[in-house]
């Protein structure tokens, strides 16, 4: 029976900066997670310098019991971070550019979006409550695979007979024979 995942509603905040770049007037980068917040779109929550900073989306980050060894790698990480995938939205604007599609504590799922290069990928550092929430997850689900060392078969490789070519191809020849041209010897 397969087990549900754990889920906690994870804020998504994203960060717009004036860009240097002459093609692009801002960049934007996700910046910081919240667990527990409520539904939110583009919300503003600071302006400073010019820098704007967004309640982007509001996500379900969901924990499956079946990847702690995944999690396990994501918390003994220099720093524990939550990968953020988002897409370039389609009917997106300039104010909002970008959909979240996903938060995830795996540092496998988040490796693997990065293959297809179409998704903007950020790392964020998780709060010190959420690594602890994570933690206490993996200890109370983590179950250590035994290394099991397969045993060889019995046959032996080391006979060597040359010229018989593939044992289960049965010929009654040398296979290693000159063709026959067809003409008389």
């Amino acid at each position: 029976m397969r087990q549900a995942p754990v889920s906690l509603p994870l804020g998504i905040v994203i960060r717009r900066t004036p860009s240097a770049n002459r093609w692009a007037k801002f960049a934007w980068q996700a910046v910081g997670v919240f667990p527990g917040a409520a539904q939110a779109d583009w919300r503003v929550m600071r302006e400073e310098d010019g820098a704007v900073e967004f309640h982007a989306a509001t996500v379900p980050l969901e924990l499956w019991h079946t990847d702690t060894e995944a999690y396990l790698t994501t918390l003994t990480a220099r720093v524990p971070s939550i990968g953020v995938v988002m897409r370039e939205a389609e009917d997106g604007d300039a104010e909002r550019p970008y959909e979240v599609l996903l938060a995830t504590a795996s540092a496998f799922e988040f490796q693997d979006y990065a293959d297809s290069g179409e998704e903007l990928l950020e790392l964020v550092p998780m709060p010190e409550g959420l690594v602890a929430f994570l933690r206490d997850f993996v200890e109370e689900h983590h179950e250590e695979e035994t290394f099991v060392k397969r045993r060889r078969d019995k046959k032996r490789i080391d006979l060597v007979e040359d010229g018989r070519g593939d044992a289960r191809i049965s010929q009654i020849s040398d296979v290693y024979r000159a063709p026959r041209t067809g003409r008389p010897n």
